[in-house]
């Protein structure tokens, strides 16, 4: 319930930041912009126009958790109200979940406008059934961004603003390149190539999420994929957020 309300706050004080709103202008703007340049795509015009729709999500709901989630607790600190939040009995545990939660529902209300308004896209351009593929491609990229906005949560509870957002940005990219990192660890020393493999593990794995190129085909994923997505995103939320909570306990903040 505390967390709940927590969310509630939190979403609300993110959907007034005009940093959303830019950043969903932004992605509508970007779709209408490329629509200019599908008569050099030479026949593949459609394809251009969900990769780089799909694209638009994943890069603006990134941007937005490097720029509000990683000062998400810092900001609390700054205005000094997580002294009184943290005074009464609110545990550590519910208030960084409700933080994650309330930004990550509002980072999957800018997926699912940009969502939309590239099916709406398509639609005008004559290709409606690419509605099932661009959904579940969205869904995918909610949950990359829910995933990266625990990694944030859970910096943003360590470290500075400046800091957060770098860290969180370097998690993102090799959560991106994990699976290029395994097979480059073959090609290191031993010692190195333990530490490449433990760095490739422990991060994300990002291109689970990935189906542009499905959606850029009209095809739709499997539901296997979907569920295995979806447990992963819940899994991996859920361990960063119980090491948040577990360093976030030990911060003295008088």
């Amino acid at each position: 319930m505390i967390a709940a309300l927590i969310a509630r706050n939190t979403f609300r004080e993110a959907t007034r930041d005009r940093v959303l709103a830019g950043m969903t202008v932004a992605g509508i703007v970007l779709l209408l912009l490329v629509q200019i340049l599908t008569p050099l795509a030479m026949g593949q015009a459609t394809r251009l126009v969900v990769d780089l729709g799909l694209s638009s999500i994943s890069m603006l709901g990134l941007l937005v958790v490097l720029m509000v989630g990683t000062s998400l607790v810092a900001k609390e600190i700054e205005r000094r109200t997580i002294f009184s939040l943290l005074s009464r009995p609110i545990p550590r545990s519910s208030y960084l979940i409700g933080k994650w939660a309330g930004l990550t529902g509002s980072v999957w209300t800018i997926a699912a406008v940009l969502g939309i308004a590239l099916w709406t896209v398509m639609a005008l351009r004559g290709s409606a059934s690419f509605g099932a593929s661009i959904a579940q491609a969205t869904y995918l990229a909610a949950l990359e961004l829910a995933v990266i906005t625990a990694v944030a949560v859970m910096f943003s509870a360590l470290s500075t603003p400046v800091l957060s957002a770098l860290y969180t940005l370097g998690v993102y990219l090799v959560g991106q390149w994990c699976n290029d990192l395994r097979s480059l660890a073959a090609q290191f020393p031993p010692t190195l190539a333990r530490v490449t493999e433990v760095l490739a593990n422990v991060a994300p794995n990002l291109p689970l999420f990935n189906m542009r190129a499905l959606a850029a085909d009209g095809t739709p994923t499997s539901a296997l994929h979907l569920g295995v997505a979806t447990l992963y995103a819940l899994f991996y939320c859920t361990c960063v957020l119980a090491l948040a909570t577990a360093a976030f306990e030990s911060r003295d903040f008088k």
